[in-house]
Formats: structure tokens, sequence, C-alpha cells
């Protein structure tokens, strides 16, 4: 079951693939997307702090009526800190949080699912910036694989990693065209989690 540990191995990739990019020009389009590199990192941030105060609140009906704003001012370097602290206040939240715990994501989520979410914002977006900057972003496959068996559990056949890029509509995969807009997905429930995502 996913954890706070992957969330951790998530954010080592995020910070050694953009951590030497820090000096370089994060206003360019982060790929695809209509954000730039900047704005894509401050979003990540943004989601990763959502995630912790919802299972660190147990909100079970919406999520709390609050964002993280990064300053305008601040630096590639003041952005990729954020995503890290975020990130590190995940783990924080999903280590302390008990096998029973629930919050909100479009449904009930347990602190797998919230793990999970985590992993996937950091991998996809983390890939969006490298491919602004010129700089390659890779996961160790076990890791994409985790994502894709609680997120995309109907995804095709294929390397985990291309196949999690193709579900969120970022690359083509032999004989599956590129997808279009892709909406974050809710966890599938976790085994024996009756009803909850």
């Amino acid at each position: 079951m996913t954890g706070a540990r992957d969330v951790e191995r998530a954010l080592a990739v995020v910070t050694a693939a953009l951590r030497p990019t820090v000096g370089a020009d994060w206003g360019v389009p982060a790929g695809d997307l209509d954000w730039t590199c900047w704005q894509t990192g401050a979003h990540v941030a943004h989601d990763l702090l959502a995630y912790a105060c919802q299972v660190a609140s147990g909100a079970r009906d919406a999520y709390l009526p609050q964002d993280l704003v990064v300053r305008p001012g601040a630096t590639p370097a003041q952005v990729l800190q954020a995503v890290e602290t975020a990130a590190s206040l995940l783990v924080l939240a999903l280590d302390a949080a008990g096998p029973g715990a629930r919050a909100w994501h479009f449904g009930t989520t347990d602190p797998s699912g919230f793990a999970v979410l985590g992993v996937n914002e950091l991998l996809v977006h983390a890939w969006d910036v490298g491919q602004g900057l010129g700089v390659v972003v890779e996961p160790p496959e076990d890791l994409a694989q985790v994502v894709l068996d609680r997120l995309w559990t109907r995804a095709p056949a294929g390397p985990a990693w291309e196949v999690l890029l193709w579900c969120t509509g970022r690359v083509a995969l032999p004989d599956h065209p590129r997808v279009g807009d892709w909406a974050e997905p809710s966890p599938a429930p976790a085994v024996g989690a009756g009803q909850d995502w």
C-alpha cells in the first residue's frame, strides 16, 4: 500500500532532477501546460499542502477553505523549497494518521489514497517542468506502478512510467493515441476499505 515512504521517494526524484535547474528561467512553459515552470511548481506545493491538511484535519465533506499562495517574487529555488516543505508536511501527516483515518477528496479517501495522489502530483508535474527546462525526469518503474495500481486500474499494459504519462494526457503510446484533458482521479478503494476511496 502506498504511504509516506513513497512520497519521500517521489520527492527525491523531483529534487534530484530539478534542483540543478533553479538558476534557469522558470518563466518558460512547463511542457504542453498553460502554466510556466514556476506556476507548475507553485501548484504542486499548493496541492501537497492541501493533501496534508486534509489528512491532518480528517475533513470529510470538502477541502478546507484555504489555499497556499507562493509569493510572486519567489525564486525558482524558493518554489522548489515550498514543494519540498509541503511534501514533508504530507509525509508527517501520513505518518501520524491511524489506519482508520479518512478525509475528503471527491469522496472519502484513506491516507494511502492521499499518498498516491501526492506521488502522482510530484512525478507528473516534475516531468512537465523538466520538459520546459530540458531536464529528464524518470522515476523508478515501481514508483510509477503504485500510482497506476491505485489511480488507473484499467490502464493499458506497458512500461509504468510511460503508461502514467499517457494516463495523464502527456504522451501517446503504441496503439493508444494521446488522451485529451484529464481530471485528477479519485483513488480506487483500498483493500478492505469498503466504500471508501
